[in-house]
């Protein structure tokens, strides 16, 4: 993630509920660092720091929109948020983000002030865009990705800053090149062999 740990996350508890970290720091966190939020934001269950309740409605809508999505962590690991930063789509050109579930360039959703109805509607309006998609870029922010369960978006975090730092130095090389068509269907074959 970032190298501050600055983070938060959330998985779905049933659904209409949640489970969120109630800080903006993952590292080391503890069962006393969680809350228990409905999905029309009412917390039932735990505080959460006034700075976090502006994150609360990005992770409830993405949780609305997307009935596949299990958990969502958003952070601002230093390559994706170099991404972010230029408002560019992360390329989808390293094996690990196909076997990770992300066969598409990452999108970015355009900015507005964190927290805002304007912010939460943009990331709504990418995901209706590019159903397929397993993350999303915040511009001038950071990233949020998705996964059926915890650990699947974690997995995607670590293969999206290892493809967003192999993207720019790539670039030193002349650039990265894209995947020859039927890529994606090698690699599901190719687990599916393995299972």
């Amino acid at each position: 993630m970032s190298h501050s740990g600055h983070a938060n996350v959330s998985a779905r508890a049933d659904v209409d509920t949640m489970v969120i970290s109630n800080t903006g720091r993952v590292r080391q966190l503890g069962a006393d660092q969680f809350a228990i939020v409905r999905l029309d934001g009412e917390v039932v269950e735990g505080d959460i720091t006034p700075e976090n309740m502006e994150i609360v409605s990005m992770h409830t809508r993405v949780y609305q929109t997307r009935g596949d999505i299990g958990a969502i962590i958003h952070t601002h690991s230093p390559a994706v948020t170099g991404f972010a930063l230029a408002s560019r789509p992360l390329p989808c050109r390293y094996e690990a983000l196909l076997r990770f579930g992300q066969a598409e360039d990452v999108p970015v959703v355009p900015w507005a002030p964190r927290g805002t109805a304007e912010s939460v509607e943009g990331i709504v309006r990418t995901l209706q865009s590019h159903p397929l998609t397993s993350a999303v870029i915040l511009a001038n922010h950071g990233l949020l990705a998705f996964g059926v369960r915890p650990m699947d978006a974690a997995h995607l975090v670590e293969a999206l800053e290892e493809a967003a730092r192999a993207e720019l130095e790539a670039t030193e090389l002349g650039g990265a090149v894209d995947f020859p068509e039927g890529a994606l269907d090698a690699v599901r074959a190719g687990i599916r062999r393995a299972l």
